[in-house]
């Protein structure tokens, strides 16, 4: 299959594209096209300070469209993707009333109710169909939202797009959802290799019946497109003809689907005009914007996105995606494009591309690009400083632009690494995430100095990290010095942080001398190694190290003496820390349960039900198990009397295949020779039915 040529560029232009429609309508989304006229007028721009809400949010069109996409990872990288295996993911990534979805209750919630079904074991499609759960809940406009990632990995692949579209919407929905689902899918794969939107909505339409809602709708539009040149006009006969109040529930997908086909109908090759456009109508305008800004990212590429106003800028790339895989979830447009690449390319028989700069966690190689990268604010920052991107030796660079800069003052930028303060005032979705980079991991950066530049500078490393008021605190390596010309290796060892997690991470630059202006340029930034911390209550009464767990049990409160007590009330509750960069290490400490069937650590946790876990059990068993969906395996166990409210000594260590479970001075081992064998991922702490609790959990290496 050949691909374009250009393919991971615009990969990365649909996900930029749907950002800035999700981030652009989240501030008004189910306001009425005569509201937003009334109180902000036509959306050229980001409304969000008008409103006063951050910009980068939790978003379920977002978080959804970025993990649903990993049934692949998890399943196989095949066009037979089935909807029960994408339902699974479901399972695995969605932490029940916390992540994703709109949690708005049994009949309400269209995915809600599709969530409720999976749990007690109705699978996809079954769990969306219209037979389970009546059309008005069937028909909603879920389907559409997450399905930019199944078109992205098929370019030029309608039909494949289609397809992974069908199966992915019906977990959850049915009917005319699905069918909008499988046709605007199959536009955004044809977008790859076509930029006539009339042949784009045709493509589409092969692929659905001819007598459906969606495709007499579309034949409505178009006859509106072609008789009112202003789109006002054609928005009002959508809204008499195809209005809320002609469709039950919530937020039906036909009205919806109508806006979007209208916006690309008038401005197919203007992607500020759209997405005024989009934003102004009304109704659903994070969904509909988003999937507009991914179809038009695509077919227009990164040049289209900058022909209007600059909105990269304010992003940065950046992205949440509150899911079960806490370390997926701090996140950017960069690393997303070439996840997506990577499935497309092995999807059509090619290989996968290389980690760009040897698997630099930042590497900025895509034009524009800076990952999340934005100046620091502060008493002692220089103000003016701008962060950029440019041609460099390696592909790419990140630039700091400074001025003016003296010793007492720095021009530092940072980027997230764990959830920001701004989590604290986003409604609706929870941010559950944990840390990216750890105490005892070895980071580095490359800099150079740009050699125009006037005087010499010093550069450190820097990270942010949440204090005992969750405030956040600086703390710096040791300086580097760089003339005009010059280039280093920032190398730190990251130390330990008494608990609190790391926010951010980034770069800090000062003057030697009575000025300096000029440029440095970041080529990478990586770290590297396991971690060697211990997860604990720090002091003071904050609250961000307990949130840096993914949170999937029933009840985790602080408010104990023990650092880490969880309760489940029904079946098995985790809580999850790390991420999938963790691959051999040691997790340790005391654990005692208070009641429960069994009760103990997990290793290698990739989401809710993907994990090792080593327990204890209430009926005299000790257990190394490999969870996987519905599946319980029992690898190795042996004979352990498990007493309840007495402290159990656990080590656990995962190296290469084999994992050995130490309690109390008993020990067993299991090696896992399967070829779906867990190689990395967090650790967790686990009980069934019952409450468990630990002070602190060490971790160190294999």
């Amino acid at each position: 299959m050949q691909l374009p040529n250009d393919y991971l560029e615009r990969v990365y232009a649909g996900v930029l594209g749907k950002l800035v429609g999700v981030y652009l309508g989240r501030p008004f989304e189910g306001w009425t096209y005569q509201k937003i006229m009334e109180e902000l007028g036509p959306i050229e721009y980001y409304v969000h300070e008008r409103l006063n809400q951050p910009l980068v949010v939790t978003d379920d069109d977002v978080a959804g469209t970025f993990t649903f996409i990993r049934a692949l990872e998890d399943y196989g990288i095949k066009p037979d993707l089935s909807a029960e295996e994408i339902g699974k993911a479901w399972l695995n990534y969605i932490v029940e009333e916390r992540s994703i979805l709109w949690w708005g209750g049994n009949g309400n919630s269209t995915e809600h109710t599709a969530w409720l079904n999976l749990k007690k074991g109705v699978p996809a499609p079954h769990s969306g169909s219209i037979a389970t759960n009546g059309q008005g809940v069937a028909e909603q406009i879920g389907a559409q939202i997450f399905i930019d990632g199944w078109a992205m990995v098929a370019p030029g692949q309608p039909e494949l797009a289609a397809r992974l579209a069908e199966q992915a919407g019906k977990v959850s929905h049915d009917g005319e959802s699905v069918y909008a689902a499988m046709l605007w899918a199959a536009m955004e794969a044809e977008a790859f290799v076509a930029s006539d939107i009339d042949h784009l909505i045709d493509t589409g339409l092969k692929l659905i019946p001819r007598d459906s809602l969606i495709a007499r709708l579309i034949a409505d539009i178009r006859s509106w497109h072609k008789a009112h040149p202003d789109w006002r006009d054609t928005r009002q006969k959508i809204q008499d003809n195809y209005g809320y109040d002609r469709y039950p529930g919530n937020c039906h997908v036909i009205p919806n689907h109508a806006l979007m086909i209208m916006t690309v109908l008038y401005a197919p090759h203007d992607f500020q005009k759209a997405q005024m456009i989009v934003n102004t109508s009304g109704w659903d305008t994070d969904c509909n914007a988003g999937n507009v800004g991914c179809l038009l990212g695509i077919m227009n590429g990164l040049d289209g996105l900058a022909e209007g106003p600059d909105f990269r800028g304010p992003i940065a790339d950046r992205m949440l995606i509150s899911s079960a895989d806490g370390g997926n979830s701090i996140n950017d447009a960069v690393r997303q494009a070439y996840f997506l690449t990577n499935l497309g390319l092995q999807l059509a028989g090619h290989q996968s591309l290389g980690a760009p700069k040897n698997g630099a966690q930042f590497h900025f190689s895509l034009p524009g690009s800076q990952q999340g990268f934005r100046p620091q604010t502060g008493l002692d920052t220089a103000s003016g400083v701008r962060v950029g991107n440019t041609e460099f030796e390696s592909g790419r660079a990140l630039t700091i632009d400074y001025e003016s800069l003296g010793p007492a003052q720095s021009a530092v930028v940072t980027t997230p690494t764990f959830s920001p303060r701004e989590m604290l005032d986003m409604r609706t979705y929870d941010l559950m995430a944990t840390p990216l980079v750890y105490a005892g991991q070895v980071v580095k950066a490359h800099v150079k100095a740009d050699q125009q530049n006037r005087g010499a500078i010093e550069a450190r490393l820097r990270i942010r990290v949440y204090d005992e008021r969750d405030q956040l605190r600086d703390i710096d390596s040791d300086p580097v010095a760089l003339q005009p010309g010059a280039e280093a290796i920032l190398e730190w060892t990251l130390p330990d942080t008494d608990g609190q997690p790391i926010a951010e991470i980034g770069i800090a630059v000062n003057g030697t001398g009575r000025r300096a202006d000029g440029r440095l340029l970041v080529d990478y930034l990586r770290w590297d190694g396991a971690p060697r911390l211990t997860l604990k209550r720090p002091a003071g009464d904050s609250d961000f190290w307990r949130m840096a767990w993914v949170n999937g049990a029933s009840f985790f409160s602080k408010r104990f003496p023990a650092a880490f007590r969880i309760s489940q009330n029904q079946g098995e509750g985790i809580i999850i820390h790390g991420t999938r960069q963790w691959t051999d290490y040691q997790a340790s400490g005391q654990v005692m349960i208070h009641l429960g069937n069994y009760g103990g650590l997990a290793v290698r946790a990739q989401g809710l039900r993907r994990y090792y876990g080593a327990r204890v059990t209430r009926d005299g068993k000790m257990q190394i198990v490999k969870v996987r969906d519905e599946d319980t395996k029992v690898l190795a166990e042996t004979a352990f009397k498990t007493e309840f409210d007495k402290h159990i000594a656990m080590k656990v260590t995962a190296k290469g295949r084999q994992i050995t479970f130490e309690a109390d001075g008993v020990s067993v081992t299991a090696e896992d020779t399967a070829a779906d064998a867990f190689r990395d991922g967090g650790i967790g702490l686990l009980v069934h039915e019952g409450a468990l609790s630990s002070n602190e959990i060490r971790i160190g290496g294999a």
